[in-house]
């Protein structure tokens, strides 16, 4: 059971690294036109989509990825305790 726990923590924080650097990306001219921020793109774009649906950009400022981050973590922390309490 500890190794699909560390699995499923392994997976969300892969996905959580993806997150970070799809965002940061978003800083640099170009970067996202890339092989890799194509691909990035397609594997978060449909996470973060949502968020920015339902949060308005504050001005320059998309807060809508710190949530989706947020979520992301309290998702992870919920799955693992609850297979924690189911085994």
């Amino acid at each position: 059971m500890t190794e699909i726990i560390r699995i499923i923590d392994v997976l969300f924080e892969i996905y959580f690294i993806a997150l970070i650097i799809y965002i940061f990306m978003s800083w640099i001219p170009g970067s996202r036109e890339t092989a890799i921020g194509e691909f990035l793109g397609k594997i978060t774009e449909p996470y973060l989509e949502p968020f920015r649906r339902f949060i308005p950009p504050l001005g320059m400022f998309d807060l809508s990825p710190i949530v989706a981050i947020l979520v992301l973590q309290f998702a992870k922390i919920g799955l693992i305790q609850l297979l924690i309490m189911i085994f």
